[in-house]
């Protein structure tokens, strides 16, 4: 009896705490993902004059200012998360083999959490770069991208405050050395950029053997005793990305070479027995050492970006991490419709663009295997492809090739040397060229030479530099092991930056979007093209279905061999396509359907005239619904080929709020009723929904912002259904 009135006494606390008044203080007010935030973001002095504080209304962040620059408080506004327990230093530097911190405070003793009131009593390290003065100025691009070339559905740059905190040394012998920590606060999603401007002023040369550019100590995601740190959870109330990421894995989880979680043995109330629990973050490359910093030269590290979470499932996730894309890599929502051209000689090219201007098509990729070399620096070369590029622009048609660069051989001078071996090899692909020996330097300017020679428009670069470490001392482009990784990342994030504001669209198959490519592929296994047609179309959704957590429809592209593609005979591809007319329509509706561009790769679009006429309907209908096509995907039911599956694209800004993609794969008629969830279109109690072209037809939203739609496919078939909301003045009619 007695342990039960203690159990009561501990629980009614508990309860207290839920009632309605108590909760409504940490639901968010609006969910910026569907309502747009009107309050902007801003950089003020705290009423003291202590403090620098950031914030836009969905996230804060508080830096003391003295006796050092350090922050102090990291906080998701709208949910009133504290991301942060303990101070740390705002960066880290290694120069010529020491270690020295930027900014940071000390003296906290209790890490499990922090206390304003603790904060005067902190000290700046006796030998850490030393806060100097701050400096505050609208956001202006990362990559000065034009919107106007190619149809995208974002465009305009995004909006807010960047605030640069210089530092300087306290040590004599890093004398001439500045540090300025940048941090970018945007307007309408709570998301920050962190990054470090490393310049050297003095005469002297340094050599820069490790920038760590964020060390945040976060709050723990769970708490054990005992366990592995590998299997640990990490705190998920933020996501982290930089613009160093690479190995052709199509999703920047398994391409990330930056993300570092770590025990904090400091943290000695942490409840993990051995001190292992990870809440120690650190963003900085590994494979990015020795490099020299001459006087007058500036180093820049990679860009943090910091993006606060407000749910933990994976849907919501993916939808936050697809935004921040579209407002810091507008130009990734750029998605021209294009064809895969097969070519052996220029009359193939002439007829593809004639058929690509009479079906609605916008542009023309000379596919591998063609005629197409973009390494002949001939005269006679560039002029027979700005003849054809000419050509293909008086029909309002774009043009663009493929290359390859890496994943071959081209000299034992010039490929990449293996460091343990000191020969040729060890690669990702095996053997490669260095980027940064003579080949590839003459590589990057023979690209820019053919793009500014030939007028072209897009790039399909095959084989992008995937990371590989060179041990070669020879190479113009790096010194040697140390920074052979770093120098050709370098080199390869300004070709694409060069490209991209140059106006050429670029596709690439590894995570170069936050430096200017636009396009990844969706992810999937070549041999599959070989399968069977019905085996294609499921395999084809599932890889929509898995590519579009992350990624938005326009940021991946799939394929549709028209012609045999490695194997499989006829009964893998589509040719002659007037004979497979249900398969080629059904193909092309489900990477349309999807917002996704597809590699049509053969010789023609179409054979005869109902093939024409069934391209030009399918294209016809994605420009008639492109907007929504292109926005995000929420994920219905995945393929499996035993019942149905589909997607649904929402969108609370466009007129049609949502359009559903769903598929009977079966041989058998299916008569389903399922809950549409409705959430992410805005609407919130009637939805009006029609099939295809039909008429409208009114739901009331259940509480759970879903609808009860029940439909009808007949077997191995498709429908479709548009979703837009009701006026007020059908509303009031109702």
């Amino acid at each position: 009896m007695k342990l039960r009135k203690l159990q009561v006494l501990l629980l009614t606390p508990l309860i207290f705490c839920v009632t309605p008044r108590a909760f409504t203080q940490t639901i968010p007010v609006q969910d910026w993902l569907i309502k747009p935030v009107m309050a902007k973001a801003q950089v003020t002095k705290s009423a003291d004059g202590k403090d620098i504080v950031l914030q836009n209304g969905l996230l804060k962040r508080v830096f003391r200012l003295s006796p050092n620059l350090a922050c102090i408080d990291y906080t998701n506004l709208n949910t009133g998360q504290q991301l942060l327990r303990s101070v740390r230093e705002e960066a880290r530097l290694t120069i010529n083999g020491k270690t020295y911190n930027i900014g940071g405070l000390t003296g906290q003793t209790e890490k499990a959490y922090l206390l304003p009131e603790w904060v005067d009593g902190f000290k700046a390290g006796t030998t850490d770069f030393k806060y100097v003065a701050y400096d505050v100025k609208p956001i202006t691009p990362h990559i000065k991208w034009s919107s106007n070339r190619f149809w995208a559905l974002a465009g305009k740059p995004a909006t807010g405050k960047t605030v640069s905190f210089l530092y300087r040394p306290q040590a004599e012998e890093l004398n001439g050395l500045e540090v300025n920590v940048v941090y970018e606060i945007y307007d309408g999603i709570p998301l920050m950029v962190k990054s470090l401007k490393v310049e050297n002023k003095g005469s002297k040369q340094f050599k820069i053997d490790q920038v760590v550019n964020e060390v945040l100590g976060m709050v723990e995601e769970e708490s054990s005793v005992e366990g592995s740190f590998e299997i640990m959870k990490k705190p998920s109330g933020i996501y982290f990305e930089t613009n160093y990421a690479f190995n052709n894995s199509m999703n920047y989880a398994n391409s990330d070479q930056t993300t570092h979680w770590k025990p904090d043995s400091t943290y000695t109330s942490q409840v993990h027995y051995r001190y292992q629990t990870p809440v120690l973050l650190e963003i900085y490359p590994e494979k990015a050492k020795g490099i020299e910093l001459k006087a007058g030269a500036t180093l820049n590290s990679v860009r943090t970006h910091e993006l606060l979470m407000n749910k933990d499932d994976r849907e919501s996730r993916g939808l936050a991490v697809r935004k921040m894309y579209r407002t810091i890599a507008p130009w990734t929502s750029a998605n021209p419709i294009f064809m895969h051209l097969v070519a052996r000689n220029e009359n193939q090219v002439r007829t593809a663009i004639d058929q690509c201007a009479a079906t609605g098509y916008e542009a023309l990729i000379i596919s591998f295997g063609s005629n197409l070399n973009m390494e002949d620096t001939s005269q006679v070369n560039l002029k027979r492809w700005k003849t054809l590029a000419d050509y293909a622009h008086s029909k309002n048609i774009k043009i663009g090739g493929y290359s390859l660069f890496s994943s071959r051989s081209i000299s034992p001078d010039n490929d990449v040397v293996d460091p343990k071996t000191g020969k040729p090899g060890g690669a990702f692909f095996g053997h490669a060229p260095c980027f940064g020996s003579k080949w590839g330097l003459w590589y990057r300017d023979n690209i820019k030479n053919f793009y500014t020679q030939t007028g072209f428009d897009i790039w399909e670069n095959d084989g992008p530099y995937p990371g590989d470490v060179c041990a070669s001392t020879t190479h113009p482009g790096h010194t040697g092991l140390d920074d052979s990784q770093w120098k050709q990342m370098e080199i390869q994030k300004e070709l694409y930056t060069w490209l991209n504001e140059k106006g050429v669209y670029i596709n690439a198959p590894d995570w170069y979007f936050l430096d200017g490519t636009h396009k990844i592929a969706l992810g999937y296994r070549e041999v599959n093209f070989s399968l069977p047609r019905d085996h294609q179309k499921v395999l084809n959704r599932q890889n929509i279905y898995d590519a579009t957590w992350i990624k938005t429809p326009s940021m991946g592209w799939g394929f549709v061999p028209l012609t045999q593609y490695q194997g499989g005979g006829s009964a893998a591809t589509l040719e002659p396509l007037a004979d497979h007319l249900k398969d080629y329509e059904q193909l092309m509706m489900q990477y349309y359907g999807a917002g996704v561009q597809a590699c049509y790769r053969g010789p023609r679009l179409y054979d005869t005239e109902e093939t024409k006429q069934t391209v030009v309907n399918v294209i016809n209908w994605y420009k008639k619904y492109r907007n929504v096509l292109n926005s995000d995907v929420i994920h219905l039911r995945r393929a499996d080929g035993r019942d149905w599956d589909g997607i649904l694209h929402v969108n609370p800004d466009q007129k049609e709020k949502g359009l559903m993609m769903l598929y009977n794969p079966t041989k058998e008629k299916i008569v389903r009723t399922i809950k549409v969830p409705l959430y992410y279109t805005g609407l919130t109690d009637i939805a009006r929904v029609k099939e295809k072209e039909g008429s409208f037809k009114n739901y009331k939203l259940n509480r759970d912002y879903t609808v009860d739609l029940t439909f009808t496919i007949a077997p191995e078939s498709y429908t479709w259904f548009v979703i837009e909301g009701v006026t007020n003045s059908k509303l009031s009619a109702l």
